[in-house]
């Protein structure tokens, strides 16, 4: 009795996931800038520290999650739920980062319009993972939970689009590149692109998980 007294109860777990979700959404935007502006080397660069240090603060709510799951007595939702939420969605960070860095090391040149199309969707999933985060911690309400599904729903579209878009832009860089340095750095940055929209499927799935054995 005197250890369940000494432990925390409860914890600020909905309030991390949400900052967690904002830190996503500022590395997917900061990386839309950095494609709206690729051919401006110095506001590349900016946009680029943007994205590490997004990723950098998500890491870090990321760990401490991680670290208040142990300490906490009785957790809002299930631990399990909690570990996979936190760390799905901190893959997606990784991703946006990954995606980054691999343009930068690829010394990729320009940018397609299928990469223009994919970091939109990437943008506009990371946005929806965010409102449904935003939604976890008022479950009891049956038409917030229903939003929440509703959200959820609209990332998996978003992941059927992101996957359409690249099915195409892989059918065009292999008929119309004639460089083959190209395609292969191309291949690889189309298919993380559309790898960020799957993670954020993933969360979503994780979050419906929650959303139907809480509500």
């Amino acid at each position: 009795m005197l250890f369940g007294k000494l432990m925390p109860r409860e914890g600020n777990f909905f309030e991390m996931f949400n900052q967690h979700a904002e830190r996503i959404v500022e590395a997917a935007r900061a990386f839309s800038l950095l494609v709206a502006n690729y051919n401006d080397l110095a506001l590349r660069e900016q946009y680029n520290r943007d994205v590490d240090n997004a990723e950098r603060a998500a890491d870090k709510v990321t760990h401490e999650v991680n670290r208040l799951i142990h300490k906490t007595f009785i957790t809002p939702i299930d631990r399990e739920q909690i570990h996979t939420l936190i760390n799905t969605m901190d893959d997606v960070a990784d991703l946006i980062q990954d995606s980054a860095e691999t343009m930068a090391l690829y010394d990729v040149r320009h940018m397609t319009e299928e990469i223009t199309r994919l970091t939109d969707l990437s943008v506009r999933c990371c946005e929806r993972v965010k409102e449904a985060v935003g939604l976890l911690s008022k479950l009891s309400d049956p038409s917030t939970a229903e939003a929440a599904l509703k959200t959820c729903e609209e990332i998996d579209k978003l992941e059927s689009d992101a996957d359409r878009v690249m099915r195409s832009a892989m059918s065009k860089l292999f008929r119309e590149e004639p460089d083959v340095r190209e395609v292969i750095k191309l291949k690889a940055i189309y298919e993380l692109l559309e790898t960020i929209t799957d993670k954020c499927e993933d969360v979503a799935n994780v979050v419906e998980g929650i959303v139907l054995e809480n509500s």
